[in-house]
């Protein structure tokens, strides 16, 4: 039984949810199971009203995405145990789960993501189109190339799911309070306090975002940055059809944007368009719950015709009702999660992008272990919300991306594909000089990032994506070869760039990072920044510029996390200052062989070894301009990165670019990025390694200083994790021997024909002559050295194996001569 009575409203709780959906009672219920008794959860109107309601109940597992696959099979999981615990049913039916590739890159792409998702334990078979007609009987199968089956998957009622975990919570001691709305937000210096709602005011140590539809509206009162944008989402349901069944596997056609599963005797057929309609722009209406909105047929009517062609009885069905009802989305399709950067102790579970039933128990479990921690418990960097940026709290922003976004799910996603709506949001000072010269621009945080560069007199764009080789691959060798032999100008303007002041900054900069940053002045330090378990949580270079000054950069996908955590780990009372310096500097990447040569040429500064060595910073002319230069590279090559007030980037750029000429200066772009610094061995964060990987599998213990004098944050857990022996995983870099196969990352390891980990990033090899990527091998006994040289690699590319050469030494320039040359 629920409280709605205000007498009955506590005046505190340690744990306040805000939101009485699947997701909010999820996280209740794992709280509870955790210990945790004294958590309220508050609905405005009743469960389920917003968009738990109206939800199709796929339980299904996606199939790269490896916490996805955790998330959604423990959900399902969850919901064979919840009714003997709770007594009440989840209406889970296991009948199966079906996709369909009915063209030659869907079925690539299928076969790809079969692999690595075979590989996270999921039971993803690929069958014949006749065995899909076997199991769909009504369907057309004259188009399909082939299905992938998960017999293991199928359906629940979304409704007895939320009021099962909503009893399993009370029955661990949770309040539920529904007809009780939050109005306001209270907190006191940095940190959450309490809540107030239409029945009163209550006291908290934790508030949890569950609100959904209204997560955007709450993160409002609390002054967080929630981007999510309610779109109209569509599926109808026929009367009765001769030859339907309760066991029908459900059926996914990304191609006709449809899925179709069985519903009292007919069909449901649910729809995720290309092109979608974003709804309530201008907030959700106060009373709105069960609500429905007024379907719009004609926007709707060409996507209906093309899914009755899978299943051609559709067109003699009497339709018994076309639903739309809300679902929210998020700018980059991931979920919101985490702790709020703006906010202590103030969580977010939102912005399930129409996945909340099926990850609903796993997002529950992540939060309600994150929250009583304090610490992630699994990778977060797809699903923290601190990767968000408050300009995508923009009403026009959101409104313009939801139109991509709620098909992105259906979309078939090439490993360079890239959002094109809410574009040129953020551009560099040279943006214009770039496009002339050639760039193809993606989109990465809002920046427009130049991927690659068209020769002259060559349109700067994609003519057909492919898993194979693009007609930009040419123009990427040769950025590639020319940073290797030559010199090339890239602008990476898109990272994160903060400067550090105060007494106090070389001492608590020296508790985050690992490595040691009490450095004489001008030296630049590669380090990493740990949490309490010893995972990575950032991947920086620390610059001394003064005594009491130090300049930071990192990834720019990271730039509100990092920002994050280094101003929760500023101590009370320490005299320390952050400035963001992103926007006030262009960052142009000058490397190669040349790039001393071209340099010398617009500079006064002596770039020789003794003058200016490797891993170090200057502050010099570059004509009549004054840049912060840093000795650095990511590319292996020898190499500068020049630091340039805004105002200064065109006159530095044409300078540069003038120079350049005589010396085999070409533009080059993030694609040549990723190659170089994968043939040269360079991890990236968040793609190679992540917040639940340490040091000492990344192969990164050299930059780790152990008795620096106060050590620093997980120096403890690190160094338990070292002495309990070699890892169960280590880094390895790998070389196809054939150099026709390309690889994107998420391809799985063999050694001896047995399966040991998956590729976390891929990329082509120019100089060295094959595809290359690197991932973490797996052994239970030990990733040894021993272990991992002594075995025999293959690489499995949709269902093929190709040989490969592993390495734990970077088989580009091991010994690092060049980038001291």
């Amino acid at each position: 039984m629920t409280d709605s009575v205000a007498s009955k409203l506590p005046s505190h709780a340690q744990v306040v949810i805000i939101g009485g959906g699947v997701i909010g009672c999820s996280v209740a219920y794992h709280l509870t199971k955790l210990g945790w008794r004294d958590v309220l959860l508050l609905e405005r109107k009743q469960l389920t009203s917003g968009t738990t309601w109206h939800a199709a109940g796929l339980i299904v597992t996606p199939s790269e995405w490896e916490l996805g696959v955790e998330m959604s099979t423990y959900t399902r999981e969850l919901l064979k145990s919840l009714e003997a615990e709770t007594g009440q049913s989840t209406g889970f039916k296991p009948v199966g789960y079906l996709q369909l590739a009915c063209t030659e890159e869907w079925l690539e792409e299928r076969r790809r993501m079969a692999v690595i998702a075979r590989k996270h334990g999921v039971n993803y078979q690929e069958i014949s189109p006749s065995e899909v007609k076997e199991l769909w009987p009504l369907a057309d199968v004259s188009d399909v190339l082939a299905g992938f089956y998960t017999p293991e998957d199928g359906r629940a009622n979304p409704v007895d799911v939320t009021m099962a975990l909503a009893k399993g919570a009370r029955m661990g001691g949770a309040r539920i309070c529904e007809d009780t709305e939050v109005t306001g937000i209270k907190q006191k210096n940095g940190r959450v306090t309490g809540v107030i709602t239409n029945k009163g005011e209550i006291e908290a140590e934790i508030v949890v975002n569950c609100a959904g539809l209204w997560a955007r509206e709450i993160g409002k009162m609390a002054g967080v940055c929630v981007p999510l944008q309610a779109a109209e989402h569509y599926y109808l349901l026929t009367e009765p059809i001769e030859g339907v069944h309760p066991d029908l596997p459900i059926i996914e056609d990304f191609g006709r944007y449809s899925y179709f599963r069985e519903e009292v005797g007919g069909l449901l057929v649910g729809f995720f368009e290309p092109v979608a309609a974003p709804w309530g722009v201008d907030g959700i209406p106060k009373d709105f719950a069960f609500g429905e909105i007024k379907p719009d047929w004609d926007r709707m009517m060409p996507y209906i015709e093309i899914a009755m062609e899978r299943v051609p009885i559709l067109r003699e069905a009497g339709i018994r009702k076309f639903f739309c009802g809300p679902e929210s989305f998020t700018p980059d399709g991931g979920f919101l999660m985490g702790e709020a950067p703006e906010l202590k102790n103030f969580y977010v579970a939102a912005g399930m992008n129409s996945l909340g039933i099926l990850m609903g128990g796993g997002v529950g479990r992540v939060m309600a272990q994150w929250i009583v921690d304090g610490i992630a418990p699994v990778e977060v960097t797809e699903i923290h919300i601190a990767r968000t940026f408050p300009f995508q709290n923009n009403k026009r922003y959101l409104a313009d991306r939801t139109v991509e976004t709620l098909g992105w799910q259906y979309r078939l996603i090439f490993p360079n594909t890239t959002m094109q709506t809410a574009r040129n949001v953020r551009r560099t000072a040279i943006h214009e000089h770039l496009a002339r010269a050639g760039a193809f621009f993606t989109e990465g945080m809002g920046w427009e990032i130049p991927d690659w560069y068209a020769p002259p007199g060559v349109e700067p764009k994609v003519e057909k994506y492919t898993f194979g080789r693009q007609n930009w691959f040419p123009y990427l060798a040769e950025e590639h070869q020319a940073c290797r032999e030559k010199v090339i100008l890239m602008d990476v303007t898109s990272m994160s760039k903060f400067l550090v002041q105060g007494r106090d900054a070389e001492k608590v900069l020296n508790r985050i990072c690992a490595n040691d940053v009490a450095v004489p002045l001008g030296k630049v330090v590669y380090t990493q920044w740990l949490n309490e378990r010893g995972g990575i949580e950032a991947d920086v270079t620390v610059t001394r510029l003064a005594e009491d000054k130090f300049f930071i950069v990192s990834a720019g996908d990271f730039y509100r996390r990092d920002l994050h955590w280094l101003h929760r780990h500023i101590p009370e009372g320490a005299h320390v200052f952050v400035t963001d310096m992103t926007s006030a500097y262009t960052l142009l990447n000058i490397q190669g062989p040349n790039s001393r040569a071209l340099l010398s040429k617009i500079t006064s500064a002596d770039l020789s070894n003794e003058a200016f060595p490797y891993m170090s910073a200057q502050e010099i002319d570059v004509n009549y301009a004054r840049v912060l230069s840093l000795r650095v590279t990511y590319e292996g090559e020898l190499g500068w990165e020049l630091y340039i007030p805004a105002e200064f980037s065109a006159h530095v750029y044409e300078a540069v670019v003038e120079a350049g000429e005589g010396l085999g200066l070409r533009h080059a772009g993030f694609q040549a990025l990723n190659t170089l610094r994968i043939e040269k061995g360079y991890l990236e964060y968040g793609h190679d390694v992540d917040n639940m990987d340490t040091p000492w599998e990344a192969g990164l213990t050299r930059f780790v200083k152990f008795d620096k004098p106060g050590g620093f944050i997980g120096r403890e857990a690190l160094l338990r994790h070292i002495d309990s022996g070699p890892p169960k995983y280590r880094m390895v870099q790998f070389l196809l021997e054939d150099p026709e196969p390309l690889l994107y990352g998420h391809e799985v390891i063999y050694r001896d024909g047995k399966i040991v980990g998956h590729l976390q990033t891929g990329g082509y090899g120019f100089t060295l002559g094959g595809a290359m990527g690197m991932g973490f091998v797996e052994n239970e006994g030990g990733a040894t050295k021993e272990f991992i040289t002594s075995g025999r690699y293959e690489i499995d590319i949709a269902g093929e194996r190709y040989p490969a050469r592993a390495s734990l030494r970077p088989m580009y320039d091991p010994k690092g001569l060049r980038i001291r040359a």
